[in-house]
């Protein structure tokens, strides 16, 4: 089920009222019913395969407790191997196959490899590290194995974030469904306006910008330099606001009902640094990979030829975490590589600032750095973007080839529709911006009412005028 759909106007509303109404006794038991037919609106065969995880890795907690030694470590195995099985089937198998085709092609070999047609379960990728940040967690001791069948289901499937996240930790949530959660009208009020403000990046600004975007990665080559450019910042905006909008919307809806889901992003665009963006996109993805893949290689805490190669690895698995292309996994080793630069070049950056009369601390040097880290960002997003290898070589190829300012449009995308998007990005980092730095005195939430409630509705007319309906699905959802 689609957030921006009038199937979830009608079901948030009708699950929030029944969980209110419900004893609490009662109220994990209705989330957990509520999360299946959500997640059943897709394809509702496939709760069959979320359901073998969540068998998996439910038995696995328990044993995991109860045995010592090797026996401990093999379970632990045993319980990851048997959940990424159902990954790769579904995401790498085919993959995996034609690569090996392809390369027994080369050498003149024809390999008969079967392949296998699925549809990729929604969210997969996400409820998969989710159950297995749990198994992990309980092997270490950090937390307690999950007794409650109704209760490890409901930490697994929780609607609001079941399909892109966060990615949440044992710790965080999982004891949230034991706790009573009153009807607050604070809180409901400030989880509702968070999901607005999710619903304003996703509709008014996210797909906006998909229509030229769409139009131009399909046919680069029709394209001209300024239009590449043009719908490369585009996708950095699009994407950033689909994938953080689903986020304030995931957020906004479980406070409504009293649960509290981790924070995923903090305005990455402003960083100064690659390793600074990483800190500040996809949070609970990164420290995922930090936590489970990063740190047990090694981390930083080896030699320098080691930490190169635990970065690399970290980067590149995330690439492929995203998806079965090798576009995904440049994009990833891509930014991977932008760390390792920018630790080789440090001292030489410091110097050149120096040289130019920078100085080390300021405005002009933290502008310097955003900018620059916002134009190795776009090179990345191309990667990521593209159809293919080729593709994304064309655009980078021809950033600065044929800028004509007079041909601008798209078959979707006319001249006028350029001052809508440009306002859209425009309104956003405005809100961005000067959100946190308004005075107590005058921020809205200590306004009169009638000015409060004014701007609501103006803030919810703004959505339904400005908003591009066409039930897009969100980008992460494919992964």
């Amino acid at each position: 089920m689609l957030f921006n759909s009038l199937k979830f106007a009608v079901f948030f509303p009708l699950v929030c009222c029944l969980y209110f109404a419900a004893p609490n006794r009662v109220r994990v038991g209705l989330l957990l019913a509520a999360s299946c037919v959500f997640y059943m609106a897709f394809i509702p065969i496939y709760i069959l395969i979320l359901l073998i995880t969540i068998l998996i890795d439910y038995v696995a907690g328990i044993y995991l407790e109860r045995v010592q030694g090797r026996a401990r470590i093999a379970l632990l195995w045993v319980s990851i191997i048997s959940t990424c099985c159902v990954l790769f089937v579904f995401k790498y198998f085919g993959f995996l196959t034609g690569n090996f085709v392809g390369l027994a092609s080369l050498v003149g070999w024809h390999l008969p490899l079967p392949t296998l047609h699925f549809i990729l379960p929604i969210g997969l990728s996400f409820h998969t590290f989710q159950s297995l940040s749990y198994v992990v967690e309980v092997y270490r001791g950090k937390q307690k194995a999950e007794k409650n069948f109704i209760v490890y289901s409901t930490y697994v499937m929780f609607f609001p974030q079941l399909v892109a996240g966060p990615i949440e930790r044992p710790q965080n949530l999982l004891h949230q469904f034991r706790e009573e959660h009153p009807f607050d009208y604070a809180r409901i009020t400030s989880g509702l306006k968070r999901m607005a403000w999710g619903f304003f990046k996703k509709l008014v600004v996210a797909d906006r910008l998909a229509l030229y975007v769409n139009d131009v990665y399909a046919v680069p080559q029709q394209y001209n330099g300024l239009q590449l450019s043009v719908a490369t910042v585009f996708f950095a905006y699009q994407i950033y606001c689909d994938f953080s909008g689903y986020s304030d919307i995931a957020i906004g809806a479980a406070q409504v009902l009293g649960y509290r889901l981790v924070e995923n992003f903090n305005t990455p665009y402003y960083s100064s640094s690659v390793s600074e963006f990483w800190k500040r996109w996809h949070i609970s993805l990164s420290t995922w990979f930090r936590d489970y893949l990063y740190i047990p290689l090694g981390g930083n805490r080896v030699g320098e030829a080691r930490h190169v190669f635990n970065l690399l690895v970290t980067f590149g698995i995330s690439g492929l975490w995203h998806g079965a292309n090798w576009t995904y996994v440049f994009w990833g080793l891509l930014n991977g590589f932008y760390l390792i630069a920018g630790r080789a070049t440090e001292g030489t950056r410091d110097r050149l600032f120096g040289w130019i009369g920078i100085a080390a601390t300021g405005p002009t040097r933290r502008l310097t750095k955003v900018a620059t880290t916002f134009g190795l960002t776009l090179v990345a997003w191309v990667f990521f973007r593209a159809r293919s290898f080729g593709d994304a070589c064309y655009v980078i190829t021809h950033f600065a080839k044929g800028w004509e300012f007079g041909a601008l449009e798209t078959p979707h995308f006319q001249m006028k529709h350029f001052p809508a998007a440009v306002a859209a990005i425009v309104v956003l980092e405005m809100i961005q911006l000067f959100r946190p730095r308004i005075p107590d005195a005058f921020r809205l939430s200590n306004m009169p009412i009638a000015i409060r409630w004014a701007t609501y509705l103006a803030f919810v007319f703004t959505v339904i005028l400005f908003g591009v309906y066409q039930a897009t699905q969100f980008i992460y959802f494919q992964f």
